[in-house]
């Protein structure tokens, strides 16, 4: 069976298909969070089907998302604290 090549988006696509800033996209990265991407040297690219895949799994309807987000909640609020003193 053949395997169908990936289609990368840049940053600025890929902020438009998820209706979010390149910035959230890269604030995103730094808090290991978001769809996977892929570094092709200084260049980062997102595989339309890991997005496609990322809004499937953090849909409203998802519990496993849900169960995600608030467990990470308490850990950003610790690693806020801990920069603010």
């Amino acid at each position: 069976m053949e395997q169908a090549l990936p289609q990368l988006l840049n940053e600025r696509q890929a902020g438009r298909v998820l209706g979010v800033s390149v910035a959230a996209l890269r604030r995103w990265r730094r808090e290991h969070r978001g769809p996977e991407f892929v570094h092709c040297e200084r260049c980062v690219r997102y595989d339309l089907r890991s997005i496609e895949r990322f809004l499937t799994e953090n849909s409203s309807d998802s519990k496993k998302a849900a169960d995600s987000r608030s467990a990470a909640k308490p850990e950003v609020r610790r690693e806020h604290a801990a920069l603010r003193t």
